[in-house]
């Protein structure tokens, strides 16, 4: 086999691909390879190319003694990182003299590594959530037993805190069942034939008690017809009990809260006919910096005011997931002094 067979062979692999040889000069690069390390790299030696010390003695390694192996490296495009496993692979072994080459294998780790990540991520912020209110409860135990322990009033205050903080817990713990539960069956699409229009009243009915209580009034434009999708009538209770309780939470100010409903015979976003509902609150807002991350498990656009409010940090990523089951769309919008925008796109039609 001739050296333009072996390019042509070599470029055809999607992965990069670099040949070392025993001089450790770099005897050719693949396609794939060359916009990780450029066209000049062939012939040139490969430390002044590849640089990263882990990679750099891997490959030395494995020149010298023909055992296989393996390590990192990490590329850049200005914009995005790009993780790689490398393998480092002997061809031609020269037995106890060494390889007379090494062919190193690129293999993109990325989503590996980010999803690795997430989960040390959320570990950590479950674990955090979670010392909080076991701390409070654990010194007011203590508190009970010593200082306080005779004094009925400080035992009547503390015991009210306990109570908080373990409603807390209980919130906090229900909504990670039900985050685990909406995540283990979202590629399953929901069949039942569910009213919307219901759904949603049903849900200003039940939180009518606390837009009583804060003062707040809503407005719900609808359709006069029955509005029919696929859906989960509990989940999508769920949806909209969350982003109408969100916006009396963080809304409230603004005295009112609109609800939307619209149908249209394309919607752009989901390609296909759909009805779009809109929250619109008419309070605070929030900086827009914090939109592409609101839907992330635990993030808070205001930590403190959330606690207070007895937010778990997880309602909108359990709106997300419900969403993306019903093959549907969310979009938040929302600026300082202006409101919040929380709009819901779902298909009308039949889910395959």
């Amino acid at each position: 086999m001739d050296n333009t067979t072996l390019d042509l062979i070599l470029d055809a692999i999607p992965q990069p691909i670099i040949a070392i040889d025993a001089s450790e000069r770099i005897l050719c690069v693949n396609s794939a390879a060359v916009r990780l390390v450029g066209d000049k790299a062939a012939q040139r030696n490969y430390v002044s190319i590849l640089r990263q010390p882990g990679l750099l003695q891997a490959i030395e390694a494995t020149l010298n003694d023909d055992v296989p192996r393996s390590a990192k490296y990490l590329s850049t495009d200005g914009a995005q990182d790009t993780i790689f496993k490398v393998s480092c692979r002997a061809a031609l072994g020269g037995g106890k003299g060494g390889a007379k080459a090494v062919i190193l294998f690129f293999e993109d780790i990325s989503q590996l590594e980010e999803v690795g990540q997430m989960r040390r991520d959320f570990v950590a912020n479950v674990s955090h959530e979670l010392r909080t209110p076991l701390t409070a409860l654990i010194g007011f135990i203590e508190t009970l037993r010593g200082p306080a322990r005779d004094d009925a009033k400080a035992a009547t205050r503390f015991l009210n805190i306990m109570q908080d903080e373990a409603e807390r817990m209980n919130r906090l713990v229900g909504d990670l069942m039900s985050l685990n539960r909406v995540e283990g069956n979202e590629r399953v699409r929901p069949r039942q034939r569910v009213v919307l229009n219901e759904i949603i009243q049903s849900t200003l009915h039940s939180l009518q008690p606390l837009a009583d209580q804060a003062g707040v009034k809503f407005e719900f434009e609808t359709p006069q017809h029955p509005i029919e999708i696929n859906g989960d009538s509990d989940q999508l209770t769920q949806v909209f009990t969350n982003i109408i309780g969100n916006a009396l939470k963080y809304g409230a100010s603004g005295g009112r809260i609109s609800l939307r409903m619209t149908t249209v015979e394309r919607e752009a976003a989901l390609r296909a006919p759909g009805v779009r509902i809109q929250v619109i609150d008419y309070g605070a807002g929030m900086d827009r910096l914090h939109l592409p991350r609101v839907t992330e498990r635990f993030y808070r656009a205001d930590d403190h005011r959330s606690r207070e409010l007895g937010g778990t940090g997880l309602g909108l990523a359990i709106v997300k997931h419900i969403v993306n089951r019903h093959r549907g769309k969310l979009n938040i919008d929302s600026a300082l002094g202006e409101g919040t925008t929380v709009t819901v796109m779902l298909p009308t039609g039949i889910l395959s």
